[in-house]
């Protein structure tokens, strides 16, 4: 039996474990003790480590056939590094800031393929556009994702179901976007409008900074990436933003030094942590339009999950975590040669690997309505 091993037990890191260990010898880590004891009656292996030394992830790896990163984006690239200098293949969901192609020489270098950025968005959407630019030339991609609750508590209307600290990462990171080849920055949380959708009334959208690979792998003439959250929830945002609340230069409170980003994560966690068995639902669109055949083609894809109530699993967990566990099944079960960084884009690619992952989430009960326009 093969081995996988997961680096972060948190809410889809735990989802992913739980699903592999039908199938492999899965070994879960974190340095947080409680969210291993979770994993308790599942027959996965638990370990705590600090996943913040790469010396330590070195060490915890070394007899793995596939690692699995799922930790916060402040560690994911140390950590991501770390795992291909120990020539390892890994299949990595964490959200970091820095280029992920500044590894691609180590992990050739080093024999690894390291599949990034492997969630939902980015993640099946790079997979879906990835395919779609192998057969046909691409002129627009718009992207429109989101994962909310269905309850909607005052004031923010929202709970984080992946790092906390990666949500306020989009609030403040400049959006790139690409506009007539070129590409172009806008503040996060621009360009707001609001889209009704069936199934849960009027959405904002606004400006983010999810194209990330796709700015260097994509030759599309408009790319542009809009997160989703209730009506009034930007405002909210921008005003924490402005008054210095998500600043990470550090002030003088009393005579002590502090970042009030820090600060704000400690209150606004709490708030944002999602109540035990809580309904939410995830909405990810996604609108390409080109040349395919010498015509003018425009595909439309429409996903929208809910909470599962049988595995009392979240919807963003599922839809993040199992896009993952895709990917990493067919690593391990099939012949995929490409070495060095590949996003998901390069992954879609490869039709057997595209309908692999299509197939896999449909077994899960993900459905992906596709519809030519």
């Amino acid at each position: 039996m093969k081995k996988i091993i997961v680096l972060g037990a948190g809410l889809v890191g735990r989802t992913i474990a739980r699903e592999l260990s039908n199938d492999y010898y899965v070994t879960s880590v974190d340095s947080n003790t409680s969210r291993l004891k979770s994993l308790a009656d599942n027959k996965i292996n638990t370990l705590a480590a600090d996943l913040s030394s790469q010396s330590e992830i070195k060490k915890v790896i070394d007899v793995y056939d596939l690692v699995i990163g799922a930790l916060p984006g402040f560690m994911g690239f140390d950590a991501l590094k770390a795992v291909i200098e120990a020539g390892k293949n890994v299949v990595d969901i964490s959200f970091f800031s820095e280029d992920p192609f500044l590894l691609d020489d180590l992990a050739k270098e080093k024999n690894v393929t390291a599949v990034i950025d492997c969630g939902v968005s980015p993640g099946l959407s790079n997979l879906i556009l990835g395919y779609h630019n192998k057969r046909m030339k691409i002129k627009n991609y718009k992207c429109i994702v989101g994962g909310l609750p269905y309850k909607r508590d005052w004031p923010f209307e929202y709970k984080a179901y992946f790092s906390p600290i990666d949500v306020i990462e989009e609030y403040v990171r400049p959006a790139r976007i690409v506009v007539d080849g070129k590409i172009i920055e806008k503040p996060a949380l621009s360009e707001p409008e609001i889209i009704s959708y069936e199934n849960v009334g009027e959405l904002e959208a606004f400006n983010t900074d999810g194209l990330r690979s796709l700015l260097k792998t994509m030759n599309i003439q408009n790319m542009i990436e809009k997160t989703l959250r209730y009506p009034g929830h930007i405002e909210l945002m921008k005003i924490f933003r402005e008054a210095g609340f998500f600043s990470e230069k550090e002030i003088d409170v009393k005579g002590k030094m502090i970042k009030p980003v820090e600060l704000t994560a400690e209150l606004l966690f709490p708030l944002w942590l999602p109540e035990k068995d809580e309904k939410d639902f995830t909405l990810l669109e996604l609108f390409i339009e080109g040349t395919e055949n010498e015509k003018q083609s425009s595909y439309h894809y429409f996903i929208f999950d809910e909470y599962d109530n049988v595995e009392n699993n979240s919807s963003m967990a599922r839809t993040t975590g199992f896009t993952c566990c895709a990917a990493a099944r067919y690593l391990l079960e099939n012949d995929f040669e490409r070495k060095g960084i590949c996003p998901p884009e390069f992954l879609g690619e490869d039709e057997a690997c595209y309908n692999f992952v299509f197939s896999f989430l449909n077994k899960k009960n993900i459905k992906v309505e596709n519809s030519i326009m």
